[in-house]
């Protein structure tokens, strides 16, 4: 099939496969995957080749990008102690228990072949997470502290894998020296993340001083951020997987003085799509990837059970990892005061979330054509993404329901208070306002502005106080989207007999999209 043919049918696919993923309430990821793996047994389809250096500069940054900036750096950095410790710790362990298990199941890989599959699959993958843990409701420090791990674990693993694949060549490896290339690249990715994230802030600033800048040109400007902040990493032989996410994160909490409200409304419905499509293609392509061994014949599926049982160890090491070591934590005084021990079934839960994803698939395609068994660490790689993603992904939904778990009530009710705060902020300003004008009409104005606010301030501190503040929530909204709706259906009528424009119709519609917008 040419280019333009296998664009037009990914797409299809991916509105196809998007809607059966509603239908059965399962993350998008998982059923990319599984519906790639079917398609991957069909006869006569093509086989599909992902080059690693597409992966690596077309699809990660911006999918990186996107995590960084929807991350709770609060919630970051107050979680950074657990996070660093799966996204270091853990990746060591991993590497060294995959690597150990290799050798003894396959043998004829070699020490060298096993050392670098243990890289390519201790990494968790941050995409696949933050993906599926959208479905689910699920407290807000679990999933930042495995979306954290996932935004920082892929710089260990790369570390470790350039470290294992020179080892291969020159078979020679120093500890000391990965661990001084970790730092430095990890230090130089964190700086020139933050370099480029001061230039797009800079450049911004300085167009709209001069009144050249707009909501699509300052768009234009984020979409190249993660672009130029991995090849300034790759240039500068950094980590470019952690320059992207601090750029991603940086701008992020920027973004409310830097760019005003337009810019912000098309940036997340540009963003949505387009990290919606990039995860479509690149997920569906992952599965499409097991064509190449389906070809291949009985030779890798003899390998099947060997790496059935790596992919068994991968979870088994993640579990067994986060019990001992939130326990020994908390045996300094400081640790315990400041995070008491969390709940056993917490922890179970962030022992279950370690899906695998594309920065792997990409580490093991990017293996030198002639490096020894690189098909073989290729599949195995498949089917631990696979394991882990497809698995863990379906069975998610009822450890949640096995472990009792759902969204922390004080989340919500935070979250209310916040709103709150804001509303009393701006009637603050209302008044201040009101002080200074002595005109009546201007007044009547100020009042019934005044009377909106303190309107939305009684909703909510009646949903705090009532029982059933979701149910009342609910049918408070559906009041308000049946009028919203009828002023719509009032517009499009007088559209519709002419009396008044297209471009007036589109503009008040666009206003009521909003307020519509507002209520979901």
């Amino acid at each position: 099939m040419t280019e333009p043919v296998l664009l037009v049918a990914g797409l299809a696919a991916s509105i196809a496969l998007a809607v059966i993923a509603k239908r059965i309430q399962l993350p998008y990821p998982v059923v990319f995957v599984a519906a790639g793996t079917a398609l991957a047994f069909v006869p006569n389809l093509p086989p599909v080749h992902i080059a690693p250096d597409w992966i690596f500069l077309a699809v990660l940054p911006p999918l990186l990008f996107s995590a960084g900036w929807d991350t709770d750096w609060t919630m970051f950095r107050n979680n950074l102690r657990p996070i660093l410790q799966l996204a270091i710790g853990l990746v060591v362990l991993t590497t060294v228990a995959v690597t150990a298990l290799t050798i003894h199941v396959l043998p004829a890989l070699g020490f060298a072949a096993a050392f670098v599959l243990g890289a390519i699959v201790s990494p968790t993958d941050a995409v696949a997470a933050g993906e599926t843990f959208t479905r689910f409701s699920i407290p807000r420090r679990i999933a930042a502290i495995v979306e954290g791990e996932g935004l920082i674990n892929d710089a260990t693993a790369l570390v470790i894998y350039g470290n294992a694949v020179g080892a291969a060549a020159a078979i020679t490896f120093s500890a000391s020296g990965a661990v001084a290339s970790f730092i430095a690249v990890s230090i130089g990715g964190i700086i020139i993340g933050a370099i480029v994230a001061w230039i797009v802030e800079t450049i911004s600033r300085k167009l709209d001083h001069f009144g050249l800048s707009d909501s699509l040109i300052d768009n234009l400007l984020l979409i190249g951020a993660p672009y130029a902040a991995y090849l300034c990493g790759q240039a500068a032989h950094v980590s470019g997987v952690l320059a992207v996410v601090v750029a991603g994160i940086t701008l992020s909490r920027r973004s409310s003085v830097v760019y005003g409200p337009q810019t912000r409304l098309i940036a997340w419905n540009v963003w949505s799509l387009w990290i919606f499509l990039l995860n479509a293609y690149i997920f569906l392509a992952l599965g499409l990837q097991l064509r190449t061994f389906v070809r291949g014949g009985a030779a890798f599926f003899s390998m099947l059970p060997a790496a059935l049982e790596i992919s068994a160890v991968v979870i088994a090491v993640r579990l067994l990892w986060v019990f001992p070591v939130a326990w020994l934590s908390r045996l300094f005084p400081g640790v315990r005061r400041a995070d008491p021990m969390p709940q056993a079934s917490y922890l179970a839960l962030i022992g279950w979330t370690g899906m695998r994803g594309i920065v792997s698939l990409a580490a093991a395609l990017a293996l030198p054509n002639n490096f020894p068994h690189r098909e073989s660490i290729v599949f195995i790689t498949f089917v631990v993404i696979f394991v882990t993603l497809v698995g863990q992904g379906i069975t998610l939904e009822p450890v949640l329901k096995l472990l009792h778990i759902g969204t922390e009530s004080e989340d919500y009710r935070r979250e209310v208070q916040i709103r709150l705060e804001a509303l009393r902020a701006g009637v603050r300003r209302i008044d201040e306002l009101a002080r200074r004008n002595e005109d009546s009409h201007t007044a009547k104005d100020i009042d019934r502005l005044r009377g909106e606010y303190e309107n939305r301030m009684e909703h909510l501190q009646y949903q705090l106080r009532s029982k059933k503040r979701l149910e009342n929530f609910g049918a408070h909204t559906y009041v308000e989207q049946e009028a919203l709706r009828a002023e719509r259906n009032a517009v499009m009528q007088m559209r519709d007999r002419g009396e008044i424009p297209d471009e007036s119709f589109r503009s008040i519609q666009y206003d009521l999209d909003l307020a519509e917008s507002r209520l979901s």
